[in-house]
């Protein structure tokens, strides 16, 4: 049976809050030696790598005699969404946009979620969550066009475009996860290594030159592999685990875009832009409103 240690729990959160918040700086940095199908390869095999190691050494551990094909077809839907074209999306979305633009607007994807949530499980939507889908799309708007709100000056519209589809796939996947309840290090172990056979074979029909890395641009590949697809998902798992309450760590998660930018300014040198703050604390404010609790209607005895 699992032990409850909060200290612990906050400092297994904190730890990941933080592997987490670099990804942005990680993602532009390495983009600059590698194309973003390129490091998407390497991220995901060297996930892959590493996540099968820390599932062997588990307790539940993947046992490739025993896969069943239900499981093979689930990894394969699920392998699709996630590696393969969630970061497939979202990595050119980095290639064409500032690093604060690209990961700010993919931090959408909470309020998303609920909307699909809405249509894909027909769960029941309140007003709160429109109002906070409409709070949100402001802060996605001052962001775009970085305050001017003109949609016909946005740079890299494109850029924008896969941003903010990126958070749609990702929530979809999100909702696909709900439904998969394997045991969590094995399951992505196996979407990784679908994502990966994804990848193999768009690089061969797009007939792209197979990028090999090498120096910074090898060890930002490694690190993402490792700090943002394997490692920092065990380490998020551990604290959720040992916490007394999910909820006590759950929302030490929103602190990750604004350390994010920190790390932004500090590594990749970007100014960052007072709309992309303003922006940021908008969406924030449209995620946070949808964690209002129902009121519940007293009953007459």
């Amino acid at each position: 049976m699992q032990q409850h240690n909060q200290k612990k729990a906050y400092l297994f959160a904190l730890l990941a809050v933080v592997f987490w918040s670099t990804m942005s700086s990680a993602f532009k940095l390495t983009l600059q030696g590698i194309t973003f199908d390129g490091l998407l390869f390497w991220a995901s095999l060297f996930g892959f790598i590493t996540l099968l190691l820390v599932n062997q050494m588990g307790r539940e551990r993947l046992n490739f005699k025993t896969i069943t094909f239900a499981e093979l077809r689930r990894s394969a839907i699920m392998g699709f969404f996630n590696p393969f074209l969630y970061y497939l999306v979202l990595f050119k979305a980095y290639e064409l946009l500032e690093a604060q633009l690209a990961g700010t607007l993919n931090y959408t994807w909470p309020v998303i979620l609920v909307l699909l949530s809405g249509i894909i499980l027909k769960q029941k939507i309140r007003p709160i969550n429109y109002i906070a889908l409409i709070i949100s799309f402001c802060g996605l708007m001052i962001i775009s066009t970085k305050g001017n709100l003109n949609f016909i000056n946005v740079d890299h519209p494109l850029g924008i475009i896969l941003a903010v589809g990126s958070a749609f796939i990702w929530a979809l996947y999100w909702i696909l996860n709900m439904k998969d309840h394997r045991e969590d290090t094995g399951k992505i172990t196996m979407n990784l290594f679908f994502g990966i056979v994804y990848l193999l074979i768009y690089m061969t029909l797009s007939e792209k030159t197979f990028p090999i890395p090498t120096g910074w641009t090898l060890a930002g590949c490694v690190y993402i592999g490792l700090f943002e697809m394997s490692l920092t998902f065990v380490i998020w798992l551990k604290a959720l685990n040992t916490s007394e309450n999910t909820a006590k760590v759950s929302n030490l998660i929103y602190l990750s875009p604004f350390i994010g930018l920190f790390f932004i300014r500090l590594l990749v040198r970007e100014p960052i832009l007072t709309s992309t703050i303003i922006g940021l604390l908008i969406i924030m404010g449209g995620i946070l409103i949808q964690q209002f609790p129902v009121a519940k209607k007293q009953s007459k005895n």
